[in-house]
């Protein structure tokens, strides 16, 4: 756009002002109709200069009417354009016409040079008076835009709307490459610009690769031994299966989904509650990607969840809690406004489910058509119609009691079936044996006997809550049983939505709840949806039509946003490089043909993401090298081919689990519930001190607590995922604050201390073989001769003369973990 269409642009648009509506701002000076003095000034000064200056483009009779802006009509003038107000009668200062007029801000400034530039300070001075007198304007009719309407057929000649198609594979010079049609296709790529890929990545490396990419974690040094034993052409195939079916494998990729979800255990915002339930949602997240659900299924669920057929009480508790997809967002507790609080809400939603699922900014369709892809505003107000005839769930009431916090704007939570098998299935094999709930109850009662009918009158997962909350104030030193995260969906209450009130929804104009339009039947995109539209029943939501709606094969962007997600997280780019914005403003698919392929795979393989993960990790293209080639680099910088696999720094909870892992302090056991369980509900920073949050814990890092604004600073430090927004691919940035935390933070230097305490364990190695071991833990592989000496000189010359002490193996393990190629995969 050029500087003179972008200030026509932002001068049709006058609405950076106040979002009031007219009537909110009207002054005293509209009390009094105005007398014809006032009418013929208006006429005189004033209506000639916008029908010369400003009706070519902000009139009925305008080719395409700029800004959604009519100054034709009073109505129009006083009305406004997509964002706003252009004059506030009797308030020049809130007017943005007599800004535009004045030339003040350059990129504002109106007329455009084009039509003659700035006009005369009489001309403004007259526009001046004519608003401090309130604006008299004789003109009667409505402000009724006349849009164009959006030519849908045309706009489905877009690429990203047209159905995913699976062409055959492409022929290559090279025939002994390709192992897997991804490779072919990859290949064809690259030989179509004279390149070739680099060597495959030797073995060590590879495995490292899998491993992380699989489950987050780093291969132990026996199970690179027992995979460098395996010769077999399948030894690869083998390990990945196995990481496949591990549970760590729904932790790692779980944990992707919740970028995306934009998981939190609190409110954010102006004032901060916790959300206690929210970590329901995500363990039925990590159960939902260890099952392999059909992705199809896994998305019906968070949308309509409660609305789904269930065998039985535990999957009914489960879909209900998938619900909690809609309720996690944010909230802006101190909003007085019923229906604004309510039309933010739904906005969110609104957001969230076209960001995650269809990778669209339908969103931005709140105040105005969208600007750049086909979503008109009703479209927008038919989704809304969709999630306001839902009722949402997420908490907040502040607790009980006269000392509470009391949030006008909290709710109550939905209410689980109590499945008591379910609450005392056994731990795994690899936890420690735990003293089971009944018993600690009965304990407690004994030495609490005024608590003791209270206790027995609890269920099974209200005892657990208690059991851990008693815990967490040192008052129990027994660890309660620590279900697997597929157990967790037990009696209790979660976060989530139910069908509410059904009604269409009014269009607000420019979004604003005080200005209504008519209302539009509940219904989905339109530019999507092909063939006969889906009816929605007159006492439903349409939550159940529009989870069907989004997972339908017919639907052009489901499987694709889910396979370029999946490929960004083995890759580190996607094939599509905006992964939520599939639009006309995201970027164009580096091999669309490929793209198209693994969508149509994964529907056909019943939307598996262990299936497609799996033909991923197998293909040659993914067991490249990550060696610099020259040509390639040359002509490719960006790697947008794939000539090689781009090395790629661990993300943040890798990098915590390899520490922990290394160390040998990791614990593999789920907790049950999560610390904000353990606080309750509660008023962050009053009542609540955030410092328990930044919580040491030995656990993987997806149970860590998530509260917005609070993030633990072991995982905000390397680039943790922003919990209040949709976060398809996190930023990666190298940065000093990171070399310092493993040099400085207590977490490092303890787990260094416990690493140093393991290698001295080690008593059937030697002196050199602990050195070995060292390298093994923390890098997966043996130290170079160079290093070997390194270290032999350094633990030497820290021990003076005797062996060397627990302090210098410590100092000696802070090295390696603080080394650049601990925190990088190549």
């Amino acid at each position: 756009m050029s500087f003179s269409a972008r200030r026509l642009f932002l001068f049709a648009a006058l609405a950076i002002a106040s979002p009031a509506s007219f009537a909110a701002v009207q002054s005293p000076a509209l009390a009094a109709r105005p007398d014809a003095a006032q009418f013929e000034f208006f006429e005189k000064n004033i209506r000639p200069v916008l029908a010369t200056k400003c009706y070519k483009c902000h009139s009925t009779e305008a080719d395409k009417v700029k800004g959604g802006l009519l100054l034709d009509t009073r109505d129009g003038v006083r009305r406004g354009g997509d964002s706003g107000h252009a004059v506030v009668p009797g308030d020049p200062g809130e007017s943005l016409l007599l800004k535009a007029l004045h030339y003040a801000d350059k990129d504002l400034a109106m007329p455009p040079e084009k039509s003659g530039g700035k006009l005369p300070d009489k001309v403004i001075a007259d526009f001046e008076q004519w608003v401090k007198m309130g604006a008299p304007d004789p003109r009667e009719g409505e402000a009724v835009v006349v849009k164009k309407e959006m030519d849908f057929a045309k706009a489905r000649e877009f690429w990203a709307f047209k159905a995913p198609h699976a062409e055959p594979a492409p022929m290559v010079a090279d025939k002994q490459w390709p192992r897997t049609d991804i490779d072919r296709f990859v290949l064809a790529g690259l030989e179509a610009r004279g390149l070739r890929p680099v060597a495959d990545a030797d073995r060590r490396n590879l495995i490292r690769r899998i491993y992380f990419d699989l489950i987050g974690l780093p291969p132990t040094p026996e199970e690179m031994d027992v995979f460098f034993k395996d010769t077999a052409p399948e030894a690869v195939a083998k390990v990945v299966d196995r990481l496949l079916a591990s549970p760590q494998f729904g932790e790692r990729w779980g944990r992707h989904w919740l970028d995306v979800a934009r998981y939190a255990e609190s409110t954010g915002k102006e004032r901060n509650y916790t959300f206690p339930e929210a970590w329901r949602y995500r363990d039925y997240v990590i159960a939902a990607f260890n099952a392999d659900k059909p992705y199809d299924q896994f998305i019906r669920e968070q949308i309509a969840g409660d609305l789904l057929p269930a065998k039985d009480a535990a999957e009914r508790n489960a879909n209900l809690i998938a619900t909690g997809f809609l309720a996690l967002g944010p909230k802006g507790l101190n909003e007085k406004n019923r229906v604004q609080f309510e039309m933010d809400l739904v906005d969110e939603q609104i957001d969230v489910t076209s960001r995650a699922v269809l990778g669209l900014t339908a969103a931005c369709a709140r105040c105005h058509d969208h600007k750049f892809d086909p979503v008109p505003q009703s479209d927008y107000y038919a989704l809304a119609g969709i999630f306001r005839s839902s009722k949402t769930f997420f908490g907040t009431a502040g607790g009980e009691g006269k000392a509470a916090q009391k949030n006008k704007n909290g709710t109550r939570l939905l209410t689980l079936a109590d499945t008591e098998s379910a609450s005392t299935a056994p731990t795994p094999a690899t936890a420690s044996t735990p003293i089971s709930p009944e018993s600690q109850m009965a304990a407690l009662a004994a030495e609490y006997p005024r608590r003791a009918a209270k206790f027995a009158k609890m269920s099974a997962a209200e005892r657990t809550r208690v059991l851990e909350r008693l815990k967490a104030n040192g008052k129990l030193t027994a660890a309660p049983s620590s279900p697997t995260p597929a157990a967790t969906a037990t009696a209790g209450v979660a976060m989530g939505v139910q069908e509410g009130r059904p009604a269409d929804c009014p269009i607000y104009l420019r979004g604003e709840i005080d200005d209504r339009g008519p209302s539009v039947p509940r219904g989905f995109l339109t530019v999507l949806t092909f063939g006969t539209k889906p009816v929605i029943a007159g006492q439903q939501s349409g939550r159940r039509e529009l989870a069907d709606w989004l997972t339908d094969e017919a639907n052009p962007l489901t499987a694709r946003v889910m396979v370029n997600r999946v490929w960004l997280n083995l890759f580190g780019d996607g094939l599509m490089r905006t992964p939520d914005n599939f639009g006309a403003t995201g970027e164009k698919p580096t091999n669309l043909a490929l793209l198209d392929l693994l969508a149509t795979q994964f529907m056909r393989d019943g939307w598996s993401v262990k299936a497609l993960v799996r033909s991923i990790v197998l293909s040659r293209t993914y067991q490249l090298g990550t060696t610099h080639d020259a040509k390639s680099y040359a002509a490719d910088p960006d790697n947008l081919l794939v000539w090689r696999m781009s090395p790629r720094r661990l993300d943040a909870e890798a990098i915590r689990d390899a520490i922990l892992a290394a160390s040998g302090q990791l614990e593999p056991t789920p907790p049950h519930g999560s610390v904000v369980a353990n606080v309750g509900d509660g008023y962050i920073g009053r009542g609540i001190r955030p410092s328990v949050f930044n919580f040491e814990a030995r656990y993987r890092s997806v149970y860590l607590p998530i509260v917005r604004d609070f993030v633990p600073d072991v995982l905000a430090v390397f680039d943790f995922a922003e919990p209040s927004l949709v976060v398809p691919a996190r930023d990666t940035t190298n940065v000093p604050s990171q070399a310092l935390f493993m040099m400085n933070s207590s977490f490092v230097t303890a787990q260094s201390q416990a690493l140093a305490k393991r290698l001295l364990s080690m008593t059937q190695y030697d002196y050199a073989q602990r050195i070995t071991m060292a390298y093994m833990l923390t890098l997966s592989r043996p130290p170079t001769d160079a290093e070997r000496t390194r270290a032999d000189a350094y633990l030497r010359s820290a021990a003076e003369g005797s062996p060397p002490s627990e302090k210098a193996w410590a100092t000696f393990s802070q090295t390696l973990f603080a080394c650049a190629e601990f925190r990088y995969l190549k």
